[in-house]
Order: structure tokens, then sequence, then C-alpha cells
């Protein structure tokens, strides 16, 4: 009697644990949908491109970036050393049974495609790719190009602002292809906009880990008289916005410009002033929330997914205060203006070369 009073006691209480993780309000609703990021080599803590696409994972679970609680059971991330382990780390995620795989850049291209093909059940995003043939891949991309112009524009209004003569501006990219070259030539286009005759330089620092050496070109552009500098180059960009944390603390008028998350606070030298004057949003965490959506609601649909101005999937950041009223409220006009279709944004660097007085040196590639 006593063993079947005991037995009865540990089903009771199995069930009450049971119960309780059901309606626990501070346990998570698991959605049922599993996602594994794979990212390249500077991870999600590059404060950039995959920082955002992580947001969107913790967003969709209901969790922080301090609080991953369904984290190895709902979702995870996977950051690959070099191209090479590519294909294993898609051949992994897809071994295990994930409902959908991200994977963050063009640079996964090619090692996609072909595991894409080998698995034709398994549901796959791409960011920043819109040419893969394999029926089972959505593929996402952004309007880099108008959200870069409008960051062009508030450079150059808040150099006529601070009264710069001639006032120069330079372009740091990572690893060259039509995806950056996008950055740059909206970039360019939205200085000249304000500044026809201002002068532009760049480098491509052939890297998306190299915050070194974006550091010494930002110090050698920012000594010869470059006033802000635009990075889309990952973690490498980092370096940029360090030189000018570093000279902005020193009493020099030099910016960065931050790219993918608002870097605002990355370029904090001291409790409340920025050397990122703005930041070009591209919100990855939308084409993230997007698919995640879909494979729950039974709508994935493995098609090409533009998110541009108008759809909110690029924007600038208006955090720091040294980006004035007068400036901001430039800026939305010309917001509005590409949202409704009065401003074009030229998208490539041979659409941009037909433009008057497009620069002719630059070393962006369509490619």
């Amino acid at each position: 009697m006593k063993k079947l009073i005991c037995a009865c006691l540990i089903i009771i209480s199995v069930m009450s644990i049971s119960c309780r993780g059901r309606t626990d309000p501070n346990l998570v609703n698991h959605t049922g949908v599993t996602v594994r990021l794979l990212t390249d080599a500077t991870g999600v803590d590059d404060r950039s491109f995959n920082a955002a696409a992580w947001r969107g994972i913790l967003e969709f679970y209901g969790d922080t970036w301090a609080n991953t609680r369904l984290r190895g059971t709902a979702y995870d991330w996977v950051t690959a050393a070099d191209r090479s382990m590519y294909i294993p780390n898609l051949r992994q995620a897809t071994d295990e049974g994930y409902d959908l795989i991200i994977a963050t850049g063009f640079t996964w291209d090619e090692a996609l495609d072909r595991v894409a093909a080998d698995n034709p059940n398994q549901k796959y995003l791409i960011v920043d790719v819109d040419w893969l043939s394999s029926p089972n891949v959505m593929q996402a991309v952004y309007a880099e190009h108008e959200g870069s112009y409008l960051v062009g524009v508030a450079a150059a209004l808040k150099a006529v602002e601070d009264g710069i003569v001639n006032p120069r501006f330079g372009f740091i990219g990572g690893v060259p292809g039509a995806v950056i070259t996008k950055f740059e030539v909206g970039f360019v286009q939205g200085i000249l906009s304000v500044i026809p005759n201002a002068q532009i330089v760049d480098y491509y620092v052939n890297s998306w880990g190299e915050p070194a050496l974006a550091k010494i070109q930002a110090m050698n552009w920012y000594d010869s008289g470059v006033y802000a500098i635009f990075s889309a180059a990952g973690n490498s960009g980092n370096g940029t916005i360090a030189q000018a944390r570093e000279y902005r603390a020193a009493g020099r008028n030099v910016w960065a410009i931050g790219v993918d998350s608002d870097q605002f606070e990355d370029g904090l030298y001291n409790d409340t002033e920025s050397a990122v004057l703005t930041s070009m949003l591209k919100r990855v965490e939308s084409s993230v929330l997007y698919a995640l959506n879909a494979v729950r609601n039974n709508t994935f649909n493995p098609r090409v997914i533009t998110f541009d101005l108008k759809a909110d999937g690029v924007g600038y950041s208006s955090a720091n205060s040294a980006l004035s009223a007068d400036i901001i409220a430039k800026l939305e006009i010309v917001k509005e203006q590409i949202s409704n279709g009065q401003i074009v944004v030229a998208a490539t660097l041979a659409e941009a070369m037909r433009l008057p007085g497009f620069p002719r040196n630059l070393r962006a590639i369509d490619d």
C-alpha cells in the first residue's frame, strides 16, 4: 500500500511539474519552429550585419541578447572559421533537422546552393543573394543604396552645417561585390546631391574581420582632411569607428558612419557623445522574422524578397544629438521622396557612372 501511495505521489508530482512548464509565464512559448543561424568568422558579435540577424531570432522567440533561454533547444548559431567550413556547417545543420537554416551574406552563395540542391525538403534563408536556383531557398535582398543615400545626405548636410570648406568623404568596404557596391554608390549619390563637387575616396579591406586595417586607413584619411567615413565592412568597419572615437575625444572634428545596426554606442567617447554621426540601418532582422513566421504559418515561399526603404527594410539612425533637428527634417523629406519614387537611387556602379559628376575612380565592382 505504501508503494502504491508513493507511486501516486510521484505521478502527481510529475504532472504538476509538467503543467507548470506549460503555463509558467517565465518560460518562453516554444513556437514549434527550430532555426540555426550560420555566420562567417565575425560571428554574431560583429555589432553589425550578423548581430542584426541574431536580434531577429531573439525577437521571434521572445528572448534578449542577455537572456537566451531557448538557445540550444529552439535556436542556435554557429560560426565558420573560414570558407572551408561553410559546406560542413550547412550539412551539419541540415542533418540535425532544423526547420530553417539561415546563412548571412553573399559569400555563402555557392555552398548553400550546393547543399540545398542535395536536400530539397530543407528550408533555407540566405541574406544578400538573389541569384540562386535552388527551389527551397528564400532569398532576401535589401535596398542598401537607398539607406546609404540617406546617410550620405546626412554627412554632407553636417559638413555644410559645420562650415567645412571643400569637405572630403571616405568609404571603406569589406569584400568587393555587388552588395557592397550598393552601399558605396548610394552614399556617394547622397553626398553629391548636397555638395555636387565633393571629393570622394574609397578603400576595400578585402576582409570582414580586419578592423586594424580599416583603422589605419581611417587615420590616414582623417589626417589628410577627410571629414566623414562610411564603412560597410562587417567587423572591419569597427576600426573606422575606433579611430573616429579617438580623434573626437582629442577634439578633432571627424565622423564615422555606422552600418547595418545602430552603432551609436560603439562610438561613445564619453557618457553622451559619440563619434558615429549616424548609421545606415539595414534591418536584417526583418527578413529573419519574415522567414520564421512563414515557416510557423506554413506559408514559406522560396522566392526573392526585397526589403527597401518603403518597406522599412533600410533607414538611418537619429540617435546622435549632433544630427540636428534641421538635418533630420531634411532627411525625412528625402526619405519620403525616395519612397514615393521622386528620387531614384542608382543601385549599381554601371548605373551610377551614367550620372553627371559621379566619380570615375571608385574601386567598387558590380560582379
